[in-house]
């Protein structure tokens, strides 16, 4: 998705938000708001993750939604920020999706120190090994 496009979402949503908040007031006013804003955000970021995603992709991501919504986040996070970025070439296959998921996996297990565990074995001396 174009910048443009994105800059024209944004304007939408925006007015459409200013309209509806018109005829509300006081605190109810700034929680629907913020309510309002947090559904629109959200929106936007699975509108942005649907043109972004082959629909193999956006199944699997939405099946990992199902077990560790924090691990759905977090990858898509991850592809939001690439996207912005101008890292996305094209839409991402089922195949990609998996490689990223792989790499988010190693870099978490190398940042929480999990991975493989070494034992170090020392060799017991007795005193009759010693050539005094």
């Amino acid at each position: 998705m174009a910048d443009p496009e994105l800059a024209a979402l944004r304007a939408a949503r925006l007015t459409q938000l200013q309209q509806s908040n018109t005829d509300e007031n006081g605190q109810s006013a700034a929680r629907s708001e913020d309510a309002e804003k947090r559904r629109a955000e959200e929106q936007m970021r699975r509108d942005l993750l649907a043109t972004a995603l082959e629909p193999a992709a956006r199944e699997r991501l939405s099946r990992i939604a199902l077990v560790s919504p924090t691990r759905s986040n977090q990858i898509e996070s991850i592809l939001l920020r690439m996207l912005q970025a101008g890292q996305l070439r094209g839409r991402v296959s089922e195949q990609q999706l998996i490689d990223l998921l792989e790499q988010a996996d190693e870099a978490q297990k190398k940042a929480s120190g999990q991975g493989t565990i070494v034992f170090q074995r020392r060799v017991d001396l007795d005193d009759d090994d010693f050539d005094i």
